[in-house]
């Protein structure tokens, strides 16, 4: 086992020559659109994920994912070359749904911002309905347990006789 620190020294390094092979020696054709957004290491430091988007429909997705699995071995030789670690690990693509989630919250919010919207026009020419103000003040002149559920003790007497 490895110290976590240098096992993310390594996964960045990883990440940083797959992406310049994507970018420069990697010539296949059906490589769309691909950006490197993560790689993860396990602590033995034997396997690591590379995760990536591509940018564009299904099919070019699934044509990128075609050309990183054909691909595979010459980027885990040039990641042992690079990195000059005894075990060169393991290579795995992943399709990174990180920007698919953050482009559907996006959307939900964008929703969410228009129904506020459409409620605060509704809004404002409402008006209460009963009184303005539904609270007592305590400046309020009111008689002797007027409103305020206490009887008279004369009251109390007349109730209880009959």
């Amino acid at each position: 086992m490895v110290d976590a620190a240098r096992a993310r020294k390594l996964a960045d390094r990883i990440q940083q020559v797959v992406a310049e092979m994507l970018e420069r020696r990697i010539k296949d054709p059906r490589l769309g659109f691909v950006t490197v957004t993560d790689t993860r290491i396990t602590p033995d430091l034997r396997d690591a994920t590379v995760y990536y988007t591509v940018f564009g429909s299904e099919a070019e997705r699934a044509d990128t994912a075609a050309a990183l699995e054909s691909a595979k071995g010459i980027i885990r030789s040039e990641v042992g070359r690079q990195t000059g670690v005894r075990h060169t690990p393991t290579l795995t693509f992943s399709h990174d749904p990180l920007p698919d989630s953050a482009r559907h919250l996006d959307e939900l919010l964008a929703e969410a911002r228009a129904r506020d919207e459409e409620i605060a026009k509704k809004a404002e020419g409402a008006v209460h309905a009963g009184e303005a103000d539904p609270y007592r003040r305590p400046d309020e002149d009111l008689e002797d347990g007027d409103d305020l559920g206490v009887e008279e003790p004369s009251e109390r007497a007349r109730r209880s006789a009959l």
